[in-house]
């Protein structure tokens, strides 16, 4: 039975006669009136991009349009107006003086790759909605996996974002181990563990008390002997090991965890050893930085998220598994509404997510624009700001927390929780009136202030402004 003439859907011409802008590509013929859309909104765009540097990191202001769809649809340019308004007060990751956190500028390939993903509208979900795509993916998958070390047919699959990456991977070892169902299972990894793994456990129905933080070192990575020591008391009473997690690079100061030394725990006592390499796994891409993370290869999982240093924009996180054929175990349903596959698989039956963006065609197209030389590049130059950076504060009396990435955490030396907190908040403020941008964790008890080194655009002549702002807020707070 046919829906009531009042509420019917209106055929496409119809849409369009109501609309000043096309609302749907025409399938038979080139609309004049929507390239130039598309061409206005990349121009404003690229406007946007090359004033970057005149605007700060942070808008002093954020003002929206309206939210709410009129009566009547807009005209492009009228779009276009409100479209500004809201980039306007947007945060300005290609500033030079964007230091804050894990967000580069955007790779440029990976932009228009980006565009294309939505043009093309297909669905990772299954096959026949993304047919290259999906072939695109598990080779891709494939090709960084045992780039990485996993070994000839290792794998994964591509997902929103490192939290569900490391669910994912959780998920997984819990199978493995059979465990589902088990509410007395731990899972082990360093006290400056990623967040997302207390959230992947209360997803999967376990109590708080499930993850075991253990120790760090100085330099703030998992002590082996903690671990062995935890995975003794565990034996002794009884109570199953889901998975161990080590972090290569850790997000306030960019630590490694002994990953070698983890993996051999993990493999005498038959324990699954997940690596969140959200923020460093990319060094294994590269000859010169690999060392970085010595030992990723051991790992059965790793989280590797290109878009916190390769600019590929978000969101770009992948899952890679030594065993891959472990995801469609895990999580497969056999998608009866579906036709079957005829290649390695339908997308959807190997992570959480069922209907899913291309996100592989921006990770794919922003590595071919990078080559591994640039890849190389953009490792190297990071690390180089981050070691001058390094360089410029050691003078100053500070407690410096760093490692081997480019991220560097400091706060004043002796300093008190309550001083560290108002030096960090006064002195993020006078950088900020700098354009300079810094992020203020709470790190061991006390506020830091935390730059990230993966802006390109950044020089040696910011950094010098900064170590200066912060010698001068130093020099400031002495009585």
């Amino acid at each position: 039975m046919g829906l009531p003439h009042s509420t019917r859907l209106a055929p496409a011409p119809q849409i369009a006669s109501l609309l000043p802008v096309p609302a749907f590509p025409d399938p038979a013929s080139l609309d004049p009136a929507l390239g130039a859309f598309l061409h206005q909104a990349s121009d404003q765009l690229c406007q946007w991009w090359a004033t970057a540097s005149e605007r700060s990191p942070l808008p002093p202001l954020s003002v929206l349009p309206e939210v709410a769809p009129g009566a009547q649809g807009l005209a492009p340019a009228q779009l276009l107006a409100e479209l500004q308004q809201v980039m306007e007060g947007a945060y300005n990751p290609c500033h030079p003086g964007a230091l804050a956190h894990l967000d580069p500028p955007p790779l440029t390939a990976s932009v228009v790759a980006e565009l294309v993903c939505a043009g093309l509208n297909n669905n990772l979900l299954a096959e026949e909605l993304a047919p290259s795509l999906s072939r695109l993916e598990r080779q891709l998958t494939g090709w960084m996996a045992v780039a990485l070390g996993l070994g000839a047919g290792a794998g994964g699959v591509l997902a929103s974002g490192g939290s569900l990456s490391n669910l994912m991977a959780l998920v997984v070892a819990r199978q493995r181990a059979g465990l589902a169902g088990h509410q007395g299972a731990l899972v082990l990894g360093s006290v400056d563990a990623h967040v997302s793994l207390g959230k992947a456990l209360a997803v999967m129905g376990l109590p708080s008390e499930a993850l075991r933080p253990l120790p760090v070192d100085g330099a703030g990575r998992l002590l082996p002997a903690a671990l062995e020591d935890a995975l003794a008391v565990a034996r002794r009473q009884g109570q199953p090991v889901l998975a161990v997690v080590a972090t290569a690079g850790t997000t306030v100061r960019g630590a490694v965890d002994p990953l070698g030394a983890i993996a051999a725990l993990c493999r005498a006592h038959g324990h699954w050893l997940h690596v969140d390499g959200a923020i460093g796994a990319v060094c294994g891409l590269t000859r010169g930085h690999r060392q970085r993370v010595a030992g990723l290869e051991l790992a059965d999982s790793i989280t590797v998220n290109p878009q916190k240093l390769l600019g590929i924009t978000k969101t770009s996180s992948l899952l890679l598994l030594a065993e891959p054929e472990r995801l469609g175990a895990c999580f497969g349903t056999g998608l009866p509404y579906m036709e079957a596959s005829w290649g390695g698989g339908h997308g959807g039956e190997w992570g959480l997510q069922g209907t899913r963006a291309a996100e592989v065609l921006k990770l794919w197209l922003g590595l071919r624009q990078l080559g591994l030389a640039g890849i190389e590049a953009v490792v190297d130059g990071a690390i180089s700001r981050r070691r001058y950076l390094q360089r410029q504060l050691e003078p100053l009396g500070l407690d410096l927390s760093g490692g081997p990435l480019h991220l560097l955490a400091f706060t004043p030396a002796g300093a008190s929780p309550s001083q560290a907190e108002a030096w960090s908040a006064q002195t993020r403020q006078r950088l900020l009136e700098g354009q300079l941008m810094l992020s203020r964790p709470l790190y061991g008890g006390r506020h830091h202030l935390k730059a990230v080194l993966g802006n390109p655009h950044t020089t040696n002549a910011h950094l010098d402004q900064l170590a200066d702002l912060v010698a001068q807020s130093l020099s400031d707070q002495q009585p």
